[in-house]
């Protein structure tokens, strides 16, 4: 489903800042190279997410499935000088392709690559976090709340994409669809989490903007 006509949606991109080429050139290498290429954030979603991150100036920075590392070069723009970015994937046939780009934008040494399911792998981070972006498998969405926000600086900001489901949230969900299910229940749960403060902004698929208290 597309929340704006795509008339509105380019007039979006037009009067947002330019796409960086290294951005363009890793957006056409996924659509040529890999499966699923719609799954990347893209020019709106990924200035979006750049500006944010920005605007935070995080030190750290945890990305819950990294894809083709589109999104975390966008997130890495805003890092601190000495700041740290920790992603977490599952796809091993998709690291090298990662780490090509994330050496090629100058970031590649803060950038910390963890191969595995993120369900392992949080709990054995001994970080806390400002900046944290949720983009994996969605019947795990509340589970990676649950194992982040213990690990959140006061103030930090934790990002959950993908939380309109194309739509399907507000229409009638069949009992075999799990993944919509997940979703429905996970913004509930922020919606109720005295712990943060929470807006769901109809951008691209749907992202929300959780800030702990």
């Amino acid at each position: 489903m597309h929340f704006l006509s795509e008339d509105l949606e380019n007039y979006a991109c037009e009067h947002t800042d330019s796409e960086p080429p290294l951005l363009q050139e890793l957006s056409r290498r996924t659509h040529l190279t890999v499966l699923q290429p719609r799954m990347i954030s893209g020019h709106l979603q990924g200035r979006f997410l750049s500006l944010l991150s920005k605007l935070i100036q995080p030190k750290t920075i945890l990305e819950i499935g990294t894809y083709t590392g589109y999104a975390t070069l966008c997130l890495a723009e805003g890092l601190a000088i000495d700041g740290v970015l920790h992603t977490i994937d599952i796809k091993e046939e998709l690291t090298d392709l990662q780490r090509e780009f994330f050496d090629r934008s100058g970031y590649g040494a803060q950038i910390v690559q963890h191969l595995g399911k993120a369900t392992d792998i949080i709990p054995t981070l001994s970080t806390t976090f400002d900046l944290v972006f949720i983009d994996a498998d969605k019947q795990n969405y509340a589970h990676y709340f649950d194992l982040v926000i213990e690990k959140m600086n006061s103030g930090g900001v934790i990002l959950s994409d993908n939380v309109l489901w194309s739509g399907k949230v507000v229409q009638e969900v069949k009992p075999s669809d799990k993944h919509t299910q997940a979703l429905m229940a996970y913004n509930q749960k922020l919606k109720e989490d005295p712990r943060i403060e929470t807006v769901l902004l109809p951008i691209r698929d749907g992202i929300t903007i959780s800030r702990v208290k």
